[in-house]
């Protein structure tokens, strides 16, 4: 929630019918990048409609499996 604490000053507009819920999603891949075979994961954070946090990480170390990527 980077993205929030450095804009807490500047705000988001949301309607009074917009819904205001947090929802979250994350994914990785197996061994994505051919050269090091390590794995790529993301994550993506909406207040309602408004994206406020992402990320895309290369991962440390080489997954086994698709579970621990």
């Amino acid at each position: 929630f980077r993205y929030l604490q450095r804009t807490v000053n500047m705000g988001l507009w949301y309607t009074k019918d917009s819904g205001f819920e947090l929802i979250g999603f994350s994914d990785a891949d197996y061994t994505g990048c051919k050269d090091t075979f390590k794995s790529t994961s993301g994550e993506a954070q909406f207040l309602g409609e408004k994206l406020v946090s992402w990320f895309s990480k290369k991962q440390d170390y080489t997954a086994l499996s698709t579970a621990e990527a």
